[in-house]
């Protein structure tokens, strides 16, 4: 525990030997330390609290920390315990029985039970059976996926759901547990979840400023190894440059996805790690390839829908340029839809295109796209090519292979527009009149990411027409790709569903609504002089934070404390820290320093000798003290 700690003297004379017996460093009396906060960085502003309405990667990371989900992922994406304490699949692999742990509780106290999850799946069961979605649609693919069709409670402490055919893709479902008592009387699809949240994770968001941060504090119900911090702020940085210069000075303990010259520069700052991961996704150059007519809005010209098109644009994209310019050599020439992080899976497609802008010219004539008198290249309406291209702000990479992308295709007659943005607005400018009405789609081509479940699926399910509205930002829509994923998701047999995946892999390969651009390696840095315990997740290739669930989290103990048998809290023993004053806007609470040597011990014991001589002269009974 890390709390004040209030001596009451009884006596003067035991007071007056305290004091001198912190002349000794050995015999210096037992202190108390201020709360013990873990500051985390990244230059994503998380979108929304909702589990159903974040889209980006720092709501997901907010959502492990607030919530459960039924099953947690373990140091290598393994399933592990979470709402649910145990699993057991029936003989004929369609039932999954989850069996909670007893006495279990929400942070506010109330039981926390099997209802609360037969509440949650049930939510988004029935939208799916509508055909609709809960909020953004992120997560409900994770349910359909997995084939659900029943959702049981028999009793508080047991869950059973029922699947339309054998299948393990249930342990796989990045679905949290809402608790029914707070959600019941919420729209769940568009409520903001303001602070405070009421969850089962390990920590729960207090105050939420956007543009600046997120606090948590500990969840003193939390049922299980709690983690050394008292409270864990989201901090949320403009630039890199920021970001980074706040981790060297120590205001920081994390910093999130870091260019590689500052990854570099990283690598020699005392007390600092910098760990390079391979990332579980990917960078691509979208294509608006929505089919209908929008009134006011749409791509800038209908080639966008034409498979030769962008084929064709792929050649002239230097993927390996782009690798070695933007990312520093930290990463991998991208090709499919599933990154190589994704071992079991991954397949590269048969005649990957070798840059080459003859190949390029080449290809765009001969389906039908010509130049003109001027040299600017013609959609078969007969009107120059001029593409906006999108992205957001999130990450310095992006306008960096914007421009070679805009110099390669002058080259090719296309003119390309850039334009930043905030995710928000971007994503609000990307959305489709299926996501509701008044959208537009108004855009031609954007640079961004995706990062993928430990399944294949989320990844794979983004180009499927049924995606469109949801997930989808390509608007890509074949028969022959709904037929596979549909079919590869019902397997039951892992080299066959292996065969399918492949074959997902190389059609939208061929068809282009993507070009990926580049699989990305996880530049993250973290500091080692206040927490200890760092693991990367997965082990062999992750990062600390922001992989899958809370675990790291969970892991770390305070680096400046003696080992002890004891420094992990037992399940609910942990006391809530008390709120403290909000750090000033937009940076991070301040890390009070501790002695480095005995002579600041000694001149406070002189200190409090001289006080207690004249506590003794003046008759006064007591004092407190509150150090660190």
């Amino acid at each position: 525990m890390r709390s004040p700690l209030r001596v009451q003297f009884a006596r003067a004379s035991l007071a007056l030997g305290l004091a001198f017996s912190a002349v000794l460093p050995a015999a210096a009396p037992v202190v108390a330390a201020e709360k013990l906060v873990l500051r985390v960085g990244t230059t994503q502003d998380l979108d929304s609290m909702n589990p159903f309405q974040t889209a980006l990667v720092v709501g997901y990371e907010a959502l492990t920390l607030n919530y459960d989900l039924l099953v947690n992922f373990g140091p290598n994406l393994e399933p592990s315990p979470g709402f649910a304490a145990s699993w057991s699949q029936s003989a004929d692999g369609t039932q999954w029985t989850f069996k909670m742990r007893p006495g279990m509780t929400w942070s506010d106290g109330q039981p926390a039970t099997a209802e609360d999850a037969r509440f949650t799946f049930q939510l988004i069961l029935d939208a799916v059976n509508k055909g609709q979605s809960v909020g953004l649609g992120y997560i409900d693919p994770d349910i359909k996926n997995a084939g659900i069709t029943k959702v049981e409670a028999p009793d508080p402490e047991t869950l059973v759901l029922t699947t339309n055919n054998p299948t393990t893709r249930i342990l796989q479902m990045y679905a949290p547990v809402l608790p029914k008592h707070v959600w019941a009387k919420r729209d769940v699809a568009n409520d903001k979840n303001d602070t405070p949240v009421v969850g089962t994770g390990p920590y729960q968001a207090v105050e939420w400023k956007t543009g600046q941060y997120v606090r948590f504090v500990r969840n003193p119900h939390y049922w299980g190894t709690q983690g050394a911090a008292d409270e864990v702020f989201l901090q949320f940085f403009k630039n890199q440059d920021t970001m980074v210069q706040a981790l060297k000075s120590g205001e920081l303990d994390y910093a999130a996805k870091v260019n590689a010259e500052q990854f570099n520069q990283l690598k020699t700052v005392p007390n600092v790690v910098a760990v390079a991961g391979t990332t579980n996704g990917f960078t691509e150059l979208g294509f608006n390839t929505y089919s209908k007519d929008i009134k006011g809005g749409g791509a800038s010209t209908k080639a966008l829908r034409d498979p030769a098109f962008r084929d064709a644009l792929g050649y002239a994209i230097d993927n390996q340029l782009l690798v070695d310019k933007v990312l520093g050599g930290y990463g991998q020439v991208g090709t499919t839809q599933v990154p190589p992080f994704q071992t079991k899976w991954h397949v590269e497609p048969n005649d990957v295109r070798a840059f080459s802008m003859d190949t390029a010219r080449q290809k765009l004539g001969a389906a039908g796209y010509l130049l003109n008198g001027s040299g600017q290249r013609l959609d078969k309406e007969g009107k120059p090519l001029n593409l906006r291209l999108f992205m957001p702000d999130s990450d310095p990479n992006y306008p960096k292979s914007a421009q070679f992308i805009k110099d390669w295709f002058s080259q090719l007659g296309i003119k390309v527009t850039t334009r930043v943005l905030d995710s928000a607005t971007l994503i609000t400018q990307m959305s489709v009149p299926e996501a509701g009405a008044g959208n537009k789609a108004d855009y031609d081509l954007f640079i961004w990411a995706w990062t993928g479940s430990a399944d294949p699926n989320s990844l794979l399910l983004n180009f499927t027409t049924s995606a469109i509205g949801s997930s989808s930002d390509s608007n890509f829509s074949n028969p022959q790709y709904d037929a596979l994923f549909a079919q590869q998701n019902k397997e039951g047999d892992e080299t066959r569903r292996h065969d399918e995946i492949t074959q997902l892999q190389q059609l939208m390969y061929d068809q282009a609504p993507y070009h990926i651009l580049y699989y990305d390696g996880e530049l993250d840095a973290y500091r080692t002089d206040r927490f200890s315990g760092w693991q990367n997740q997965p082990v062999d290739k992750g990062v600390p934070l922001f992989g899958y669930g809370s675990l790291d989290y969970t892991l770390l103990t305070d680096a400046k404390a003696a080992p002890s048998p004891s420094a992990s809290s037992a399940p609910g023993a942990a006391s809530a820290p008390a709120v403290s004053a909000a750090p000033s806007a937009g940076q991070p609470p301040a890390t009070p320093a501790s002695p480095s040597s005995p002579l600041p011990l000694v001149l406070l014991a002189l200190a409090a000798a001289l006080i207690v001589l004249g506590l003794l002269v003046r008759r006064r009974r007591s004092v407190s003290r509150e150090e660190e």
